[in-house]
């Protein structure tokens, strides 16, 4: 039971029910001003303004701004359970525009029926409740000896046509959502926005991870090797490494909020917060660089103050490297120090980048732990890894890790394209 009259008692249903008297509404003006039609039957009538109701309706769809108009009253009053499934766009091709007056033409047919059922319904229960000779649509109906159980029809009456309503309305918002909703190249567009906002919103959060993931790992380590120590002078040291890696991740953390806030206030445009290739980093207006490869004897300094030898073979012709791919290559080595300071802590690690064959090739190495209480673990669940092959195929290239002969070895190749 709830079932049935629930929709009867809906303020969706009687606000489809004035979007439909709209409809209605604008038949009935033309009735009044088109001359002849008070002169003739219905079959007249309709011969004679339906013509011109349907001339006026396609003359408003060749305005743009009527589809627009449509589409903001109808998500108004036929209130669909997503906006997005209606535009309130104008029209921007032909086949908007037949698609409007498709639309305008349907919706007054369709009111104009609701309407007509809206007057002819409450006058035959008027009648049924008070008449002495009901009638229904002007046809009296057969008293015979018992014409007092006529008024019982009423409630029946009313039930259905509140169900006209609601389906009527149903069917007027389905074909809002089919006409009036997004075209196939708006839907597109759409799509392409959210795949952008989405792969903006992954570029912020995989710099947030490398940045301050590498931060407090050498924060802990630094912190507990001079616990563990307890010299003066190594304890100031370790201090001063914490103080500047904690600087450097603070500067990243602004950067990043910045540009999240750009790319928020621009409706998750990539031009408000992407850098150089449709990465972070770039954003106007922003004093900070990214660091690049050319950054990368501070990063290995970071690593040897944590206890780890590190040796660097870097093989790059000035000038050759895109901006792109040597703020990328930082980040990728940075990840991969990362990783052996965190599983392998005190271990060698080995750094090797150069460009072959026009490919930039970075690889990380360290030696695995084989006993103590930081043994090496396989690190292959990692978000880091995760980060850095996904780093690599945005960059059309390719990235692998796992024990080689002893070490733990992260190999990252990526074509070199000037200008990216």
């Amino acid at each position: 039971m709830p079932r049935i009259f629930a929709p009867l008692l809906s303020a969706a249903t009687y606000a489809r029910w004035l979007h439909l008297a709209a409809g209605w509404i604008f038949a009935g003006v033309v009735l009044m001003i088109y001359p002849g039609t008070s002169t003739h039957g219905l079959g007249g009538i309709l011969l004679r303004a339906v013509p011109v109701d349907v001339a006026l309706l396609v003359i408003a769809a060749l305005l743009p701004a009527m589809r627009r108009a449509e589409g903001v009253q109808a998500r108004l009053l036929l209130m669909p359970e997503r906006e997005q499934d209606i535009a309130a766009e104008p029209a921007r091709s032909w086949a908007d525009r037949r698609r409007t007056a498709v639309w305008l033409t349907g919706r007054v047919t369709l009111g104009s029926l609701v309407g007509m059922a809206s007057i002819l319904v409450p006058a035959a229960a008027f009648d049924l409740l008070t008449g002495p000779a009901p009638q229904i649509a002007g046809r009296r109906l057969p008293t015979g000896d018992g014409p007092t159980w006529y008024p019982l029809l009423v409630p029946v009456l009313l039930f259905g046509f509140g169900w006209l309503v609601v389906w009527a309305g149903r069917l007027q918002l389905a074909m809002a959502v089919r006409l009036l909703g997004p075209s196939p190249a708006e839907r597109l567009a759409a799509a392409e926005e959210r795949a952008e906002r989405l792969l903006e919103r992954n570029l912020l959060a995989r710099e947030l991870h490398d940045s301050i993931g590498h931060a407090l790992t050498v924060t802990v380590l630094q912190a507990g090797a001079a616990r563990a120590v307890g010299d003066r002078e190594f304890v100031a040291k370790a201090l001063e490494v914490i103080e500047e890696t904690g600087r450097q991740a603070m500067e990243d953390l602004e950067r990043t909020l910045v540009l999240l806030r750009d790319t928020a206030g621009a409706g998750g445009g990539a031009a408000a917060g992407s850098g150089t290739g449709g990465h972070p980093g770039g954003a106007a207006g922003d004093h900070r660089e990214r660091p690049g490869l050319a950054q990368l004897p501070a990063l290995l300094d970071t690593a040897r103050s944590a206890g780890s030898p590190v040796e660097a073979r870097i093989d790059l012709p000035p000038g050759q490297l895109p901006g792109v791919l040597s703020r990328e290559g930082y980040r990728i080595v940075q990840e991969g120090i990362t990783n052996a300071l965190k599983y392998a802590p005190g271990e060698p690690i080995s750094i090797r980048i150069a460009l072959r064959e026009g490919r930039l090739e970075l690889r990380c190495a360290n030696a695995l732990r084989t006993a103590g209480p930081s043994r090496s673990s396989p690190r292959r669940g990692g978000k880091g890894l995760r980060g850095v092959r996904e780093r690599a195929v945005l960059l059309g290239g390719e990235a692998s890790a796992g024990p080689e002969g002893g070490e733990w070895v992260l190999t990252v190749r990526v074509p070199l394209r000037l200008g990216a």
